[in-house]
């Protein structure tokens, strides 16, 4: 079972353990055997004032602003993290339909929510 998850999931920063995040249906050979709901997890960044002053020095010659690159890759991962714990203490394996939205919440910071499924997979004839 937990080789089918493994051989499924994106396993980098996985601090819980398996847990496979998809967008989609359960990968062939599994099947869903319990719902457990809808999950989420957030956070909300704000921008630094030294990485403003870069960015601004960075917008003047063009170019990937790799500080804000950074910040947003880390709040997703963040966000991530949270969902997959919540999914976790609910006694799930995977969370499906995976969505992810970002929104401003006020000038200088965004929020990053993911959310999805809950569920707990186990092996099955296709």
């Amino acid at each position: 079972m937990n080789d089918l998850i493994a051989a499924s999931a994106d396993l980098a920063n996985r601090p819980d353990g398996l847990m496979l995040l998809t967008t989609e249906a359960p990968p062939q050979g599994l099947h869903i055997a319990e719902v457990m709901g809808l999950v989420r997890g957030n956070t909300i960044r704000a921008r630094h004032l030294g990485n403003d002053i870069l960015a601004a020095l960075k917008g003047l010659v063009g170019g990937e602003i790799s500080e804000y690159t950074k910040l947003m890759a880390e709040a997703r991962e963040q966000a991530l993290d949270r969902m997959r714990a919540e999914a976790s203490a609910r006694g799930a394996n995977a969370v499906l339909a995976v969505r992810m939205t970002t929104a401003m919440v006020m000038q200088g910071s965004a929020e990053i929510l993911v959310y999805g499924t809950a569920v707990r997979l186990v092996p099955g004839d296709d």
